[in-house]
C-alpha cells in the first residue's frame, strides 16, 4: 500500500495511563471549580510556554529526534513525544484534564493510524506537571496496565527533579523495549518494512506547534 490506511475505529481505542507529578489532578466538574481556581490555572498555563522552552531546549529536541529514529530501526512501532507548556484556552475554560488532551493529540497526530496498530504517544503537560502514555490497541493488549503505570511513575520521579532529558530518554527506552519485544524489526534489521516505511515524524511535537492540532 502507498501509505497508512484510514481506520474507522475511534482514535483512542488503545490504553491511556498517566499521573501528575505535582499540581495537576483530574479536575472536578466545572461547576464545582471556584472562579479563583479557574483563573489561577489559566494564568499558570498561559505562562508555561517559557518554562517549557527552558525544560526542553532545541538541542534536547534534536537529541530526542535522533533517539526516536534509532529506536524505530529496531521495531515496527511508531513513537511520538508531545510536550506542551499549557492547554489551549478552550480546554482550560471547560476544566479539561491532561488525559483528555493526550487522547485528543493521540488522534490528531494520527498515532492511532499505523499499519500494526502499535503507535505510542508520550505526552507531557508542564503546567499541570502531568504525564500521559497512550498506546494503541496492538501494543496495549499485550502489555499489563501496571507496566505502563511504572513507566509513568519513573518519568515522574525524574521530572520532579527537573531531569527532563533523563525522564524522556528513559521512557523512550522502556517503550522501545516493549515494541522490540512484541513488534521486532525484520530479521535483516530493516524496521518499518515496506510498504509502510516511517509512518510518523520522529521529531517531538512541541509547545505552540502542538496547539496547531487543536
Amino acid at each position: 500500500m502507498a501509505g497508512p490506511k484510514l481506520r474507522s475505529e475511534a482514535p483512542h481505542t488503545g490504553s491511556s495511563t498517566g499521573t501528575s507529578t505535582g499540581r495537576g489532578r483530574h479536575l472536578p466538574p466545572l461547576s464545582r471549580v471556584s472562579t479563583f481556581a479557574r483563573l489561577s490555572r489559566l494564568v499558570r498555563h498561559r505562562w508555561a510556554e517559557g518554562s517549557l522552552r527552558r525544560a526542553l531546549p532545541i538541542d534536547l529536541l534534536q537529541r530526542l529526534t535522533q533517539r526516536v529514529a534509532a529506536s524505530e530501526r529496531r521495531h515496527t512501532g511508531q513513537i511520538i513525544i508531545c510536550a506542551e507548556g499549557g492547554l489551549p484556552l478552550s480546554y482550560l475554560w471547560r476544566g479539561a484534564s491532561a488525559r483528555e488532551r493526550a487522547i485528543t493529540q493521540f488522534g490528531k497526530l494520527r498515532v492511532w493510524d499505523t499499519e500494526h496498530n502499535n503507535g505510542v504517544l508520550i505526552y507531557l503537560l508542564l503546567a499541570d506537571h502531568a504525564i500521559e502514555i497512550v498506546a494503541d490497541r496492538g501494543l496495549s493488549r499485550r502489555v499489563p496496565a501496571d507496566t505502563w503505570s511504572a513507566l509513568v511513575a519513573n518519568m515522574g520521579e525524574a521530572f520532579r527533579a527537573k531531569r527532563y532529558e533523563d525522564g524522556l530518554t528513559q521512557a523512550l527506552a522502556e517503550v522501545s523495549a516493549l515494541l522490540v519485544a512484541h513488534f521486532p524489526a525484520a530479521a535483516d534489521g530493516a524496521a518499518h518494512a515496506a510498504p509502510t516505511g516511517n509512518e510518523l515524524p520522529d521529531a517531538p511535537v512541541f509547545g505552540a506547534v502542538a496547539r496547531d492540532f487543536n
